[in-house]
């Protein structure tokens, strides 16, 4: 992994587009206040919104096997069977 480019506090300020540009292409960079490191500028990383039909038949292969029966009794277990009177509280 390359090294991040250190900006001064200053730069920031007066850069502040051209570095922000800079962060959302994916570059990163340490800031820096009368030469102390003082934090950093990375680019947040972006969500998938959906997962590739192959890379989810992929990872199927190696999941456990389901049981039915195994998941209907842990919704049993744990879901409340009758409906909620908010008036008997």
């Amino acid at each position: 992994m390359a090294a991040q480019q250190e900006i001064t506090q200053r730069d920031l300020r007066n850069r502040s587009k051209e570095i922000m540009d800079a962060v959302q292409g994916g570059q990163a960079f340490t800031v820096t206040r009368d030469g102390h490191r003082i934090g950093e500028l990375i680019p947040l990383r972006r969500r998938r919104r959906f997962v590739p039909r192959g890379e989810f038949t992929a990872m199927s292969r190696t999941s456990p096997d389901l049981s039915l029966d195994a998941f209907r009794a842990d919704q049993e277990a744990t879901a409340e069977q009758r409906p909620d009177d908010p008036y008997a509280r």
